[in-house]
């Protein structure tokens, strides 16, 4: 491969790690940039909704003169095609990579990129998919309205079980009697449902994603147990999956529905999580004592922030570590004053992994407080300029608390109810406000 290929791949690639387009994240191992692995967030409100799709990608010596090789990887091991162009065995057909016969000036050229097929391949997950099929007669033929609806059902049954559930029970070790197994101790073809990537050289895994499902899991808990109250009223459990015109029997959709399970599993994963980020500052306090490296770093800049906020005279926030622990801080916010949230007094724990950066912060809103960017349990969604400096985190965390005016984004809505009321009607956003006014008195009370 040439010198300018691997610089246009390697600009590409840090284009997309840098954008704020919450939609796409790649990585690649540093031994090799010619493969590299994606994710292509499912649209909010199609069937595909916060899934988390993988893909793999190998660009070729003569690139961008020919367009990579695209795999889909999330298919439940080779056994589910997520839609006409998305097929089981990992093939994406799209007329810019050549898989499939697009009209005069579809075709692939050397100013298109990673990103514009990363884009590319998510207009494939749209509202209607069956729409993608070439057979689709339209809206006005009844069995193409009924095949829709019913393909609608099972994608968004699938995206939650394949795109959501399963990479994490096998990155949190969960098996399938709810039991978990230190994921450590997983080797190769334990687990046939998971489409983990790894080394093929020495065995080991590589999930570059881990941290990342885990963090949006978080984020978007509420809207995966709306989406199964939504779906769970229009099937029969153990209902079987119908077949499409368009499927054969290799390279298909087949199973049941199980929303009930689905909702089992989602609470399993969840309580994992948790788990796990309790057990950070446990961990970090082991890593104080041997004085690591990074327990240092975190205590020299927690030092810092506090020493810049007296010097700024900023009484809006107050910051302490929590038992001493540089593995959990506790941020105290003030409402401040003019503001929806004036009067208020917030505790925000931030758990810190003993792998940060790798593994990014979680943040935990106490008491509740009714606000977009916070979930039910009091998850924050926060988004710092700078993932490996605390002191991004800390600014992030308040500017996502004190945002009043933000563009409609699902993404980064956490919390469905406040969501339709922020962005819903003047009534709806009044209601929102007293919603809001009743949790800052609370926290007071």
């Amino acid at each position: 491969m040439s010198d300018q290929s691997i610089l246009r791949i390697t600009r590409e690639i840090k284009h997309i790690q840098h954008n704020a387009d919450l939609s796409l994240a790649v990585v690649y191992k540093d031994s090799d940039i010619r493969n590299v692995t994606a994710i292509v967030l499912g649209t909010p409100g199609t069937p595909y909704q916060f899934g988390l799709f993988e893909f793999s990608i190998s660009f070729g010596k003569d690139y961008p003169a020919t367009p990579p090789i695209v795999q889909i990887t999330t298919t439940n091991g080779g056994r589910c095609r997520f839609g006409p162009n998305l097929y089981a065995g990992g093939k994406v057909c799209l007329s810019i990579l050549g898989t499939w016969g697009g009209q005069r000036g579809e075709e692939w050229s050397s100013a298109q990129g990673l990103e514009s097929i990363l884009i590319s391949i998510q207009s494939l997950m749209s509202n209607n998919p069956y729409e993608n099929e070439p057979g689709y007669q339209g809206a006005h033929a009844p069995e193409d309205q009924e095949n829709s609806q019913a393909y609608i059902e099972k994608i968004r049954h699938e995206t939650l079980r394949i795109a959501v559930i399963q990479p994490l029970e096998s990155s949190l070790g969960i098996q399938s009697d709810g039991t978990v197994k230190p994921p450590d101790s997983k080797t190769i073809g334990e687990d046939d449902d998971c489409d983990d990537s790894f080394d093929d050289e020495d065995g080991t895994f590589f999930e570059p994603f881990a941290d990342l499902r885990k963090r949006r899991f978080l984020w978007y808990f509420d809207s995966y147990i709306e989406a199964i109250k939504e779906a769970e009223p229009q099937v029969r459990r153990r209902q079987r999956f119908e077949t499409m015109p368009f499927e054969t029997e290799d390279n298909c959709m087949r199973g049941h529905f199980n929303y009930p399970e689905l909702r089992r599993r989602l609470i399993r994963v969840k309580e994992a999580i948790l788990k796990e980020t309790h057990n950070w500052p446990i961990e970090g306090l082991e890593a104080k004592k041997q004085e690591a490296s990074l327990a240092v770093s975190l205590q020299s800049q927690y030092e810092q922030i506090v020493e810049d906020f007296k010097h700024r005279h900023n009484f809006t926030v107050d910051l302490r570590l929590v038992h001493e622990n540089p593995f959990l801080w506790e941020l105290i916010y003030f409402g401040r004053p003019m503001t929806q949230l004036d009067g208020g007094v917030f505790k925000i724990k931030i758990y810190l992994s003993p792998r940060f950066p790798e593994e990014q912060p979680r943040a935990v809103v106490e008491p509740e407080l009714f606000h977009y960017r916070v979930s039910k349990d009091g998850t924050l969604c926060y988004f710092p300029k700078r993932t490996e400096e605390m002191r991004h985190h800390i600014e992030a965390i308040v500017e996502a608390l004190e945002e009043e005016t933000a563009p409609y984004d699902p993404r980064t809505t956490v919390n469905p109810e406040a969501s339709k009321l922020f962005w819903g009607s003047p009534e709806d956003r009044k209601n929102y406000n007293r919603a809001l006014r009743r949790s800052v008195q609370k926290s007071v009370d």
